[in-house]
């Protein structure tokens, strides 16, 4: 009975998620509910107070997002994406695929997908429009590259796997950076491909003009800036500088010390900025990792995550499939590649060992599943950007992108799982 009366609860925080209610709010109160049917009730108080104390999240995803919010207020992030941008309008041919690489590198150091397509969108789109591509390509070939956020060590998910598996942040990264870049060249490749069969790679004819980034004047030290925390942590963790072997937030510090030394804005205001942004992620971020501490609590507490594994375990054939496209077709369909994400790291994750799967390995997969899967959703809201921008229905922007990010799943897929 309990085992029914959780997946018609799990149902219906389904539907909810799909008619965008608050999602911290959804899932918090069905976690509740689950545990007061299952007459724990206070297993779910004792989740959420467990969740609002994970010392490796907090640390690392606050301190990025600090360091984030320190960039705009800079204003180096703009510098290093209109630098980008008049690299891209003299690419040619390789005009689209150099767009979603171009914007994959942006997003690690921007890691909000919505924040990055705002960003580079205002920027290349209009650039690529004005080369001749179809605004919906334009709009596709921008947001294709917003998952490079994988290879940011402020990503929540990363995080999530680590603690898992009981190894650093930088560790993770490691593991799933190659099928991450593979995925997006092969991302980049199709929609090119696509491009050229649907003839809107060239011959498009906008109506206005290209917006006028000439009047910027770019400042390389500026510019490099917002990636120097992901140049510290990559040399560091790979000891081609060992002195450079450091903890996410020591780096973001580092990142905003210097960045406030180039620019020479206000401290009182930059000190302001970074501990705006940490706040902002605690409330945003780590709001949802608490969020679905309490719903996993109240599936465990009807015995659901059992039955699960159980299941799982008696159909190993399925487990790779399940860690792939679960979280993909539930991002997919709700716009958000956090919570679905989440919720199957911690509470399926931890049994990798059983189905024969490497504990980094299987969360890898399902992070680049449930993150590609947000990248062709057309509720997403970094898909709604870029589509505003380009001034074309978002349907018509996944519908370019379906067939490149599933190959580039598959391609993740075989890397991390075979």
């Amino acid at each position: 009975m309990f085992l029914i009366i959780g997946a018609l609860i799990v149902v219906g925080v389904i539907y909810l998620l799909l008619k965008r209610h608050e999602s911290r709010m959804v899932l918090i109160a069905a976690g509740i509910l689950m545990c007061i049917i299952s007459g724990k009730p206070m297993a779910a108080l004792d989740a959420f107070a467990k969740s609002m104390t994970n010392a490796g999240l907090i640390t690392s995803v606050c301190s990025c997002m600090g360091f984030a919010w320190c960039m705009k207020y800079t204003g180096c992030d703009k510098h290093l994406v209109v630098a980008i941008g008049k690299v891209l309008k003299k690419m040619g041919f390789l005009l689209i695929p150099g767009a979603t690489l171009a914007t994959f590198v942006v997003n690690i150091a921007i890691p909000s997908a919505a924040g990055c397509s705002a960003a580079v969108g205002v920027i290349f789109i209009p650039i690529l429009m004005a080369a001749g591509v179809h605004p919906a390509m334009a709009a596709a070939a921008v947001k294709s590259g917003t998952y490079g956020s994988m290879l940011n060590p402020g990503l929540v998910h990363n995080g999530v796997i680590a603690k898992l598996a009981g190894t650093q942040i930088t560790d993770v990264i490691g593991n799933h950076m190659m099928a991450t870049v593979a995925g997006v060249l092969v991302a980049a490749a199709v929609l090119t491909v696509v491009a050229i069969v649907l003839k809107e790679n060239k011959g498009y004819v906008p109506e206005g003009s290209v917006i006028d980034d000439e009047s910027f004047s770019v400042n390389p030290l500026y510019a490099i800036m917002p990636l120097i925390p992901v140049i510290i942590l990559l040399l560091g963790s790979t000891k081609v500088v060992p002195a450079l072997k450091m903890g996410v937030p020591h780096a973001m510090i580092i990142g905003a010390i210097l960045a406030l030394a180039a620019t020479r804005k206000s401290p009182v205001e930059l000190t302001k900025s970074f501990f705006n942004g940490m706040g902002d992620a605690y409330a945003n971020i780590i709001g949802i990792i608490i969020s679905v501490g309490v719903f996993v609590a109240g599936l465990k507490a009807l015995g659901l995550i059992k039955a699960l594994i159980a299941w799982m375990l008696n159909s190993t054939g399925i487990v790779k499939i399940a860690a792939t496209f679960g979280p993909f077709l539930l991002a997919l369909i709700s716009g958000s590649g956090d919570a679905a994400t989440v919720a199957f790291n911690e509470a399926v994750t931890p049994h990798a060992a059983e189905f024969g799967i490497s504990t980094m390995n299987m969360g890898s997969i399902a992070a680049l599943g449930g993150t590609l899967g947000r990248t062709i959703s057309p509720i997403a809201g970094a898909t709604i950007i870029c589509a505003g921008i380009a001034g074309v229905d978002p349907m018509e922007v996944c519908k370019r992108n379906a067939l490149g990010i599933v190959c580039a799943l598959l391609v993740g897929m075989v890397l991390l799982l075979f």
